[in-house]
């Protein structure tokens, strides 16, 4: 999958709330939750991932909870500097606009790092992203950051 490159200065509005659906940057003492449901719906790597972008000042990892229980996550510098992802929403709450939340969380997040522009590391739904936030394929992107991996 291509990597994609993201205008930040060109990002739509952030709503943090939406549908019973809070959307706030992780803490750190949260760590622990938030790595099991990682773990459990999308597996050690994006945890792995996950669990530095927390470690970074400032927190550069965002939930979004229903009812106080996480259902998604997105993360951002987690590999890399300026990468958007990983990013998920638990299989029961997809389809309510929660990944969207999330995406935007964490571009608007590298906007205030002060980057003009974020990656999207080997991009899954590259039309999603391009109608979201106006992404464009990087050429020879291929296959990226993600080769040579510890199985």
């Amino acid at each position: 999958m291509p990597d994609l490159l993201v205008p930040l200065y060109r990002l739509p509005p952030l709503s943090l709330r939406t549908d019973g659906i809070i959307i706030r940057r992780a803490r750190s003492f949260e760590l622990t939750p938030i790595s099991q449901f990682i773990y459990t719906h999308f597996g050690r790597a994006w945890a792995d991932e996950n669990a530095v972008a927390i470690g970074r000042q400032p927190v550069c990892s965002f939930i979004a909870l229903e009812a106080g229980t996480i259902v998604g996550f997105g993360a951002f510098e987690a590999t890399c500097r300026a990468f958007f992802g990983p990013t998920g929403v638990a299989p029961s709450h997809q389809r309510r606009g929660i990944g969207t939340g999330l995406l935007l969380a964490c571009l608007h997040g590298l906007r205030e790092l002060g980057y003009a522009y974020g990656i999207i590391g080997s991009a899954g739904p590259v039309e999603f992203y391009r109608k979201t936030v106006n992404a464009i394929m990087i050429p020879d992107s291929m296959p990226g950051i993600y080769t040579d991996l510890i199985t």
